[in-house]
């Protein structure tokens, strides 16, 4: 009887744990616009988010997203909040100290943004002197800023919304954003408003790495393999070029 009652624990103890297996938590920002973004019924979307469940249904699990603030991303991660993040960010070595990362699943260079009519043309440290620079803390675009420009007034916010809202209310000469997001909120949101892109991309492998990567925990190799070989999968198979059509005109896993 004994025996039969841990056999049948035991069962069911290996299909809840199958069960789980089966289910994955996807980690995101969710203020990110087109990338990742809460809209106004709650829900979480863009590039990154259906990217991430493309690779789900290609891995056949199930999967589920949550939001992090990102200065808190990586080491939410770390805590097991989620399974993977996907979240727009660039691979660089000292990111790689503590998380690991696939194969980038998009490139993009960064960009300055100033407000309209500033007729911005050097943007030295010194041919910037006197202005006001904004970034959100934590990216590689704030490493930029603070690197490139260590005599002039930086301003870090938490998030890029709040970047952006200062830019428009004239608190900001100049920003540093990823140039595709930037594009998308000159476009079609309130930057169009304001402000446009000046001088040329900001391509320097030292600050956005290889593109941006989907992180896992280091031990998670298993998973990291999974990943990689369903990127490969959705860029073969058509629905990468899908997602990517809905959001840019370009294809940006080749930028071009």
């Amino acid at each position: 009887m004994k025996k039969t009652i841990l056999a049948l624990a035991f069962t069911a103890l290996t299909a809840l744990s199958a069960q789980a297996a089966d289910k994955l938590v996807i980690g995101t920002e969710g203020a990110y616009p087109p990338f990742n973004f809460v809209s106004a019924d709650g829900k979480v979307g863009g590039f990154d988010v259906e990217i991430g469940m493309a690779l789900c249904a290609e891995m056949k699990v199930e999967c589920e997203v949550v939001t992090q603030d990102w200065d808190g991303i990586i080491p939410a991660l770390q805590a097991k909040k989620f399974d993977f993040m996907i979240a727009s960010m660039f691979i660089t070595p000292e990111r790689a100290e503590k998380v690991a990362f696939t194969k980038s699943y998009y490139k993009a260079p960064m960009t300055h943004i100033a407000q309209k009519g500033a007729n911005i043309t050097d943007f030295s440290n010194e041919g910037l002197k006197g202005k006001v620079i904004g970034a959100q803390s934590g990216t590689t675009q704030a490493e930029y800023a603070t690197a490139t420009y260590p005599d002039l007034d930086i301003k870090l916010y938490p998030t890029q919304d709040e970047v952006n809202m200062d830019m428009i209310n004239g608190r900001l000469d100049v920003q540093i954003g990823d140039m595709l997001p930037m594009m998308d909120w000159l476009s079609k949101g309130d930057g169009a408003k304001c402000c446009e892109l000046v001088g040329a991309p900001i391509a320097d492998p030292k600050f956005i790495g290889q593109g941006a990567g989907i992180a896992v925990r280091k031990e998670d190799t298993d998973l990291l393999a999974k990943l990689n070989a369903a990127i490969d999968a959705i860029r073969a198979n058509g629905k990468y070029a899908e997602i990517n059509k809905k959001y840019f005109p370009i294809d940006i896993y080749e930028m071009k």
